[in-house]
């Protein structure tokens, strides 16, 4: 399982980081008319590369690692203050329940600097971002053949093996 997982690693993650970027875009497109909003994205290839670089570290989490610990519990004054509780698990194949912001996992969006100011602080150029959020979708669309080719092709060694 382990091989198969490594081997549709790079097309899941290109594709989670197409869906994060395709989220920016349309929230963009979306604030278009708000006062003072500034247009976000992200650097897909760098992005990309922290995800697949950090990506290996994703059990550590597994039987009384730190990873899967719950930051809660009460001070004398009965306020909520950071502490760790260790999550249990009966077996070392459970997984690790690490979630992780996409903003966490694909870096911080950044803030784009717009060719033209406008005179409400927004930074939306509708244009760029039709033209950003088509080419997003078609690269999408593009990842999603792929990845279902590949699949298409390990089912089928499977099936002749």
């Amino acid at each position: 399982m382990d091989k198969l997982d490594a081997e549709l690693r790079f097309g899941r993650e290109a594709l989670n980081l197409r869906a994060y970027r395709q989220e920016l875009l349309s929230s963009n497109i979306a604030n278009v008319d708000t006062p003072g909003y500034k247009s976000r994205d992200v650097d897909f290839a760098a992005s990309l590369g922290r995800a697949l670089g950090g990506a290996q570290d994703e059990g550590a989490g597994v039987a009384g690692g730190s990873a899967g610990r719950l930051p809660l519990a009460a001070s004398q004054n009965g306020a909520v203050q950071p502490a760790v509780l260790a999550m249990s698990a009966t077996s070392g194949a459970h997984l690790a329940g690490l979630a992780t912001a996409a903003s966490a996992r694909y870096g911080t969006p950044q803030y784009r600097t717009p060719a033209q100011s406008s005179l409400d602080g927004n930074t939306v150029e509708l244009d760029a971002e039709r033209v950003n959020f088509a080419d997003n979708a078609l690269h999408y669309q593009t990842g999603m053949t792929v990845v279902s080719q590949q699949i298409k092709t390990m089912l089928a060694a499977l099936g002749n093996g």
